[in-house]
């Protein structure tokens, strides 16, 4: 049946209408009409039981909130667009705000509005810190470590269109040391172009201004130009960017100075692939760099990257994994020209710490070998006797306490959906007494839950209904009937915000099955959650 499919794609934003058991495209007159029905059910004054006064009042305020906003033409515009967020999100609501269209500009307006106070209270820090270790160096007894760089920025929005970021970074070796200090101020002149203002202090002084403009929808050009303070140099470099299709694009930038050349690129980005080019032509040598990433689950991706030139040629194969929401490890494989390295990487949010150790100087085609297929046995190893274990023991865990939670949730549900019950029951009896006289519509037994629970509903359902996914829902069915005779549930509305319903089973499909008579014969009905339900059939 097509109600599975409508479980998990049906229209957002109905709960209100479920409440009231209205279509989406309900008439001012039939959203009155239902809220007196309801209302005249749950009005606190109706009930002299001091405990079910207190569940009506609860519904009742349910009812009312439902109503004041579908009776209002502008509050129910903006919650069939954006349901309860957005009249959450402070829409001036008026006279101006009557079409569609007006509305959305104004919630993005809103949206913004409220992206940009988080931007303007928040700086975003990135940085990296790359440790040089040498195992040649520490067998040699001169120490393991050959140097380290640190860089480090600190960028926040001064204004809607201003940004300034200041950063640097600092490099040593084991003779000598050095560092950059750097401030940046970049301003939105319009929607499609910027300008940026660069000054730098130390080893490489300098100051330098950039320019970026969106030519066309898929074309983007900028120009720098910066003076050198240490040789007095002035350098141009010109970029012209243009995506080639949704997921890849390609650059040209032309350089002119001290370090003149040409460079012409290409990359690609995917859900799942992540591969990139770029030739270079400049004074005094040639190079060229590839590099390929592929997702090979929903946590880990392999890499391998070359890179080729007059004085380059290496190539570097690994993976990484994600060990958390915004941390992911690294371990690379690099031999070239400069020997054999291995480089472990962390990357967290802006955040990288990046080891590369050097294993050999010199190529030996046996240490090479080794130094691949060592440390991929170990990682291999290592996943399936240590991490797998501990993951599926995590996620298993991990599970039970979600499994424990949603048994919580779905228990009160059930409950409030119980007393809920209560207070239709006497209404429902009546009206069913009535379509008795006249052989009408009575509902017998109406389920609601579970798809496959319902399939097998004729098999004996444990009494703790909880953990079949199924609720028993013939009160509030029978409470549907109208005078003549009839019932219907509507289209593209989630059955379980009926007053009387509640969801059994989260995140699984779920359907409703009606056995019911009609003029003393006996019939039964299986809709999908979203699907409409009329009683009785035609022909019937």
């Amino acid at each position: 049946m097509m109600g599975d499919e409508a479980a998990r794609t049906g229209p957002q934003n109905r709960e209100l209408y479920a409440l009231l058991n209205l279509s989406p495209e309900a008439s001012d007159e039939e959203i009155r009409r239902a809220y007196r029905q309801w209302a005249q059910v749950y009005h606190p004054d109706k009930s002299p039981s001091p405990l079910m006064k207190e569940v009506a009042e609860e519904n009742f305020k349910r009812i009312c909130e439902a109503y004041e906003i579908l009776s209002d033409e502008t509050k129910r515009l903006i919650y069939d667009l954006y349901g309860m967020e957005g009249l959450a999100s402070g829409l001036e609501l008026g006279p101006r705000l009557n079409k569609a269209e007006e509305v959305k500009e104004e919630l993005e307006r809103i949206k913004r509005r409220e992206e940009e106070a988080k931007k303007m209270a928040h700086f975003m820090p990135t940085g990296s810190i790359v440790f040089n270790l040498s195992m040649p160096s520490f067998l040699d007894g001169d120490g393991i470590m050959r140097g380290m760089v640190m860089a480090s920025q600190v960028q926040s929005q001064l204004s809607k269109d201003d940004v300034v970021a200041i950063g640097g970074n600092l490099a040593a070796n084991q003779s000598s040391g050095g560092g950059i200090g750097t401030a940046i101020l970049r301003r939105q002149l319009s929607p499609v172009s910027s300008i940026e203002f660069v000054a730098s202090t130390g080893l490489q002084s300098l100051i330098g201004m950039q320019t970026t403009r969106q030519l066309s929808i898929h074309s983007t050009a900028t120009i720098n130009i910066s003076k050198s303070f240490s040789d007095g140099s002035i350098n141009l470099t010109n970029t012209w960017t243009r995506q080639l299709s949704e997921t890849s694009s390609g650059n040209i930038e032309l350089a002119l100075g001290m370090r003149s050349g040409i460079t012409v690129g290409w990359k690609k980005r995917d859900e799942n692939v992540s591969a990139g080019g770029d030739l270079k032509i400049e004074t005094g040598g040639l190079g060229a760099s590839a590099r390929y990433t592929r997702k090979l689950s929903s946590k880990s991706h392999g890499r391998i990257a070359g890179r080729i030139g007059s004085n380059a040629l290496e190539i570097e194969v690994g993976g990484g994994r994600k060990i958390s929401e915004f941390s992911t490890v690294r371990m690379m494989y690099t031999i070239g020209l400069k020997g054999v390295f291995w480089k472990l990487e962390l990357h967290r949010g802006g955040q990288k710490l990046i080891v590369p150790v050097l294993l050999s100087a010199y190529i030996s085609p046996v240490f090479a070998t080794g130094a691949f297929i060592v440390p991929t046995s170990l990682y291999f190893l290592l996943k399936k006797f240590v991490v797998k274990p501990y993951m599926q023991k995590r996620e298993k865990r991990k599970a039970l306490e979600n499994m424990e939670k949603t048994y919580g949730q779905v228990r009160e549900a059930r409950k409030s959906a119980e007393k809920a019950q209560q207070l239709l029951q006497n209404v429902a009896t009546r009206k069913k007494n009535r379509q008795a006289e006249t052989g009408g519509l009575i509902v017998t037994k109406a389920l609601y839950g579970d798809a496959k629970a319902i399939e097998r509903r004729h098999e004996r359902l444990e009494e703790e209904e909880v953990d079949s996914g199924v609720i028993d829902v013939t009160v509030p069915m029978n409470f549907l009937v109208s005078d003549s005779g009839e019932l219907k549930l509507h289209e593209g509305v989630k059955k379980s915000g009926i007053m009387g319903f509640c969801d059994p089973c989260p995140d699984k499909p779920k359907q409703l099955y009606v056995a019911y008579t009609y003029n003393s014969r006996t019939f039964e009905a299986i809709v999908g959650d979203c699907e409409e339900l009329v009683l009785p059939q035609a022909g019937q």
